[in-house]
């Protein structure tokens, strides 16, 4: 077996996989079966606080930890019910012992009982009260056997008439749901798919079994990071969804273009090479361009969406590595068990007789109408997007089997919603006459329900106090209240003192983070386009092309940003997705989707518009090399298309909100650019482009590097 000197560098890699496959195979055992347990070992595991620098949240909290550590930590509330009254009795005595234990608890700092004459929180009839624990540490910082302490004296109290919930930023922080249920149904629902398409065992089971390889090293990978940074626990699951979603896509193109040329006559070492050589520079392009954009998160300023970016970059890496080393090794090993019958490959002659032939030539004659009315269909999907709101979603969008979203409910019917997520002013520098002016000032909004007892710390020059809003944390309403008291309200009242004020708690803190990501986000768009368009322009030595790419790229991710906020702002169909309440958009996810799926797309870009141009240098004729463009890749486009889409509307079924709406965004997008967008309205506007599409200034074309694809 004679390597051809002139065959591409992943030609050559694939030769060498098929030759040395047992070797490959062995490497990749070994590296997981060592690796992942090593890294698991050293893993710190995911953290729940959102450290924003920079933000005034964030800027109390270090003021805190100085001058009042204390006070410092995040606090979780014990929340008591009972119909037969908690005032008077044997439940009052319970409740009360329930406080002293708790409070004898190291890591807690204090418990203000129910029953305190100032700050107690017990309902006018006397059915529900509140046990706030104030913790020493911040909320991901709390041990888990104080947790079991807090709850084994919880379950103490528990009786036939007596309810106990455990809510708060502490309680959410110990609810972190991982993505083992949804990556299963995801991996069935790809395995049904991919049956679906190929009709034999072999290359089925290919592409998912290397999808899982790829999601064993990678999650190794990314709980290795924790050791290092501070991980968010969203960024386990997002990054399995992506590494699934690619894992598969890719694979699925080297396996599609090698069952073809098995079909052709090849043998699997000519084909293997070959397959590499097309599909795989096609995936190792789409990855790059896919973890360039994650890791841009990196350059936001916001540490938590910078290392989710880049722990979704080391899945997607995993999953091009594997694509590019693994598989053609495992292809090696089965052999002709991978291919098809000659008679069902599908060869160039067949294209002309195809349905995807025919709806190229049929676009071709009414190039006009289709671009009109796909563009107006992705404007109409997109017009939610003009009433985006950015933010976290509260307890209250929890399952309603979670304890947390149980005391957010009894709170909120006892005591208002506001009550749910207090802000905390710090006041720094303070003084006598603005601790007694300051919470006056507050308590005059309208916003704020009530306002705490000043609390002054040993040195007396850091006071904090609670205010409670009216309105629930990821209200609009909690927002505006944060942004007056901050830019109208504090400044009015500490303009002539050295006071320094800040409103923090964990409700101002994502609402912090939302303001911080809405005034990045046009930045990282502009960052993300530029990159995409360069590398674009430099494929297909056509600006044209670049930009055309660019803008469909926009408009498919606005869709589904449209259909993100339609359903979950909105509620349109919200049942559907198991969520039970609407709230803002997660803060971090446009920027997320947008890194994501711009990657994405260009997989299905490059993979249509290369044979486009194959067959434009080869007749010159516009119309016939988009037609037979199309006819030519529209089933491979749709058939990865089908297994990213249900694969990414399988972790709609995750019990997190952000991940209900990462899946079905993701999901969306991919549906749109892949049938929408690259089987209508990019053939109609590259035939109303027609040979401008390969238009290209020469002194950029002398600049720019030559990159296969």
């Amino acid at each position: 077996m004679q390597e051809n000197p002139k065959t591409s560098l992943l030609d050559r890699l694939g030769r060498f996989a098929v030759r040395n496959r047992w070797y490959v195979v062995g490497a990749w055992v070994l590296a997981i079966g060592i690796g992942v347990p090593v890294a698991l070992l050293t893993a710190r595991g995911t953290v729940s606080t959102l450290e924003i620098p920079g933000a005034e949240s964030q800027d109390a909290v270090d003021v805190l930890s100085q001058a009042y550590p204390e006070r410092s930590g995040d606090y979780g509330d014990i929340v008591i019910a009972s119909d037969a009254g908690l005032a008077v009795g044997a439940n009052r005595a319970a409740v009360e012992n329930l406080v002293a234990e708790v409070s004898s608890l190291p890591g807690v700092a204090a418990v203000a009982s129910p029953y305190a004459e100032v700050g107690g929180l017990i309902s006018p009839d006397g059915t529900v009260a509140i046990a706030r624990v104030q913790f020493v540490d911040s909320a991901d910082s709390v041990d888990g056997k104080l947790i079991d302490a807090v709850e084994g004296a919880m379950a103490e109290l528990r009786s036939t008439d007596v309810q106990v919930e455990f809510g708060g930023p502490v309680a959410a922080a110990q609810e972190q749901e991982g993505p083992s249920e949804s990556t299963l149904l995801a991996l069935v629902a790809a395995l049904v798919v991919l049956y679906i398409l190929f009709r034999a065992i072999v290359p089925t089971v290919l592409p998912i079994g290397t999808a899982i390889v790829g999601l064993i090293g990678g999650f190794g990978a990314v709980m290795a990071l924790t050791s290092a940074v501070e991980l968010s626990r969203f960024a386990p699951t997002i990054a399995a969804m992506l590494g699934i979603g690619v894992g598969i896509d890719y694979a699925l193109f080297i396996v599609a273009r090698h069952r073809q040329n098995l079909g052709r006559g090849m043998s699997v070492y000519d084909s293997v090479g070959s397959a590499m050589g097309t599909a795989g520079n096609a995936v190792l392009f789409a990855g790059a361009v896919v973890i360039t954009a994650l890791l841009g998160l990196l350059l936001m300023g916001i540490p938590f969406v910078g290392w989710i970016g880049v722990a979704s970059a080391i899945m997607v890496g995993l999953a091009v590595l594997v694509a590019l080393t693994l598989l053609p090794a495992l292809l090696g090993i089965v052999g002709t068990a991978a291919g098809a019958k000659r008679t069902e490959a599908p060869v160039e002659d067949e294209h002309d007789a195809s349905g995807w032939l025919h709806l190229g030539y049929t676009i071709m004659r009414r190039p006009y109408l289709y671009f009109i009315l796909t563009s107006i269909l992705l404007l109409v999907l997109a017009i939610p997007v003009l009433d985006i709101r950015l933010g976290a979603a509260d307890a209250g969008s929890n399952p309603e089997s979670s304890t947390t979203r149980r005391a957010y409910d009894l709170t909120a019917e006892a005591f208002g919603e506001g009550m749910n997520g207090p802000l905390q002013v710090v006041v720094e520098d303070v003084s006598e006459t603005t601790l007694s002016r300051l919470p006056e000032a507050i308590s005059q909004d309208p916003g704020v329900a009530s306002v705490g007892m000043p609390m002054v710390n040993r040195d007396g020059d850091v006071a904090v106090f609670a205010v409670t809003p009216r309105t629930d944390p990821q209200s609009a309403e909690t927002t505006d209240l944060v942004h007056r008291l901050r830019n109208e309200v504090v400044p009015a009242v500490v303009e002539d003192s050295p006071a320094t004020v800040y409103i923090a708690g964990s409700t101002a803190r994502h609402i912090d983070i939302a303001d911080r990501i809405a005034d990045r986000l046009p930045i990282f768009f502009a960052i993300v386009i530029g990159v995409s368009f360069i590398l674009l322009t430099a494929v297909f030595r056509s600006v044209v092309i670049a930009g055309k790419a660019a803008l469909m790229n926009i408009l498919s991710i606005g869709a589904a940003y449209g259909v993100v906020v339609a359903v979950f702002q909105w509620g349109w169909g919200l049942g559907l997705t198991g969520a039970t309440g609407t709230g803002p958009i997660e803060s971090f996810l446009p920027m997320m989707l947008f890194a994501v799926l711009f990657g994405l797309s260009m997989d299905y870009e490059v993979f249509l518009v290369s044979r486009i141009r194959e067959e434009y240098l080869e007749t010159g004729d516009n119309a016939r090399a988009v037609a037979r463009g199309l006819a030519a890749t529209a089933s491979v486009i749709t058939a990865a298309a089908s297994v990213m889409i249900v694969v990414f509307l399988s972790f709609v079924m995750n019990d997190q909100r952000v991940v209900k709406e990462f899946g079905l965004g993701l999901a969306v997008a991919v549906f749109v650019d892949a049938s929408i967008v690259r089987l209508l309205l990019v053939p109609a506007t590259m035939e109303l482009m027609g040979h401008w599409n390969w238009w290209m200034p020469r002194w950029l074309d002398r600049l720019l590097p030559e990159i296969a694809a």
